[in-house]
């Protein structure tokens, strides 16, 4: 970064969490690179050993499962920087599985972290911004939050739960001058398929075309995905920077073709069924 990448708005507080690889790791670089003061998380802080320098970063450990770390992490963000002015749920999971592969107990375990650790971080965070009458929520969603593919099924659901909830809460938070943004990207070269991503031990052979397939190909992937980790946090930056913030941010080519094809795909859908739809009311009086 350079001095003409700061500027009055440094005076924003970010909390991340999931800093210790990936998207939240290069977000908290390029927040302090930017000027600004940031809450760094991670399960195991002693990862993040290389912001504890910067005077102007707050290393905390957190669990986004735990309530009670989460309570105490926003009470310490709050005493040692005032305020937190953006919230960036960036923690979560994968799981590699056919729907009828998948084990009850990773598919909840992913829920707890993807969807309502997410909610539980918004919600404690929401207090003080509403006070403030302003501040940014920013929800790590993913290309699979708006199409869907094999052997993603319960993860891909997580990601649509993410999605929904966050159109729900930018309806209720921008009239108080909040605003909410999910970041929906491709294939980035982070370690998300290749350690942070878990798979069921079921295999059914009918299913190895399918989800076997993209499951072997989402593998071999890790490491050589198309999508840069470092321009996508100065893409989530430059968003909340913008004076008009968008609702959803696609990052990545595939991001934005595979998503503006599907979505293409189901507006055809709704309009070759338009005529089933209106005769489904009951008939004006």
């Amino acid at each position: 970064m350079t001095d003409g990448d700061r500027g009055a708005d440094t005076g924003l507080v970010w909390f991340i969490t999931g800093c210790s690889t990936g998207f939240g790791r290069d977000l908290a670089r390029c927040v302090l690179e930017c000027g600004y003061r940031a809450v760094v998380t991670a399960r195991r802080p002693e990862v993040l050993e290389e912001f504890a320098a910067s005077g102007r970063a707050l290393i905390l450990k957190l669990d986004v499962t735990d309530p009670a770390q989460v309570g105490a992490a926003v009470t310490a963000a709050e005493e040692r920087f005032g305020r937190i002015d953006v919230l960036v749920n960036n923690a979560g999971i994968g799981y590699f599985a056919a729907v009828e592969e998948s084990e009850e107990a990773e598919v909840r375990r992913m829920f707890e972290i993807n969807v309502f650790g997410l909610g539980r971080m918004t919600q404690a965070v929401l207090p003080g911004m509403r006070a403030r009458r302003g501040g940014f929520i920013v929800n790590l969603s993913s290309l699979a939050g708006v199409s869907s593919g094999p052997g993603l099924g319960y993860y891909v659901a997580t990601k649509h739960a993410v999605e929904g909830l966050s159109g729900s809460l930018a309806r209720e938070v921008e009239p108080l001058g909040i605003r909410v943004i999910v970041v929906e990207p491709s294939a980035f070269r982070t370690d998300w398929a290749g350690r942070s991503a878990s798979e069921s031990a079921v295999r059914i052979e009918d299913y190895a075309a399918t989800a076997g397939l993209r499951r072997e190909q989402l593998r071999a992937l890790s490491g050589k995905q198309p999508g840069d980790p470092r321009r996508a946090a100065r893409a989530i930056v430059e968003a909340v920077r913008s004076p008009n913030p968008p609702r959803h941010l696609p990052l990545g080519n595939a991001a934005y073709d595979i998503g503006t094809a599907h979505l293409e795909s189901v507006l055809a859908d709704f309009r070759a069924g338009e005529a089933v739809a209106r005769a489904a009311d009951s008939p004006k009086e």
